[in-house]
């Protein structure tokens, strides 16, 4: 018996919505770096891409667990000797949560080609309206 290798052309890619109204922060993020791997799939392969597209909606109203809210920061470097820049993630689900949710989905994901191309399938939505009711996405329920 052989072991099943997917191909490029065998892979289907499905669209699936998940809603992070009150929900914890993390556990989406689980949920949305699963699908964006393949790993619910049968035809799962870790060197082959065979993950879907996600959509996250409702990312500002997801909940940070703990005092997370006003302990944990968000660091980001300009290039610049001694610019490094830090903000709240109160302060950043505020204004940002797309980023937040964003943030937590790539630490989830290998730091690889392939995750590199599952990142580029996640889209993240402050709102609950999304701009892919035409591609027919399937609501993700965890």
């Amino acid at each position: 018996m052989s072991t099943y290798m997917p191909k490029a052309g065998d892979i289907v890619r499905k669209w699936y919505v998940i809603d992070a109204a009150g929900k914890p922060m993390g556990k989406v993020a689980v949920e949305a770096a699963k699908l964006l791997r393949g790993k619910t799939k049968a035809i799962f392969t870790p060197h082959a891409d065979c993950g879907d597209h996600v959509i996250i909606i409702n990312a500002e109203k997801a909940v940070l667990t703990g005092n997370k809210l006003n302990q944990k920061m968000y660091y980001r470097h300009t290039g610049y000797i001694g610019h490094l820049k830090e903000v709240k993630y109160s302060t950043l689900m505020k204004t940002r949560a797309d980023l937040a949710m964003t943030l937590a989905v790539k630490g989830m994901i290998p730091d690889t080609v392939i995750g590199r191309q599952a990142l580029t399938r996640l889209r993240v939505f402050k709102g609950a309206e999304h701009i892919h009711a035409a591609q027919k996405p399937e609501a993700w329920e965890f």
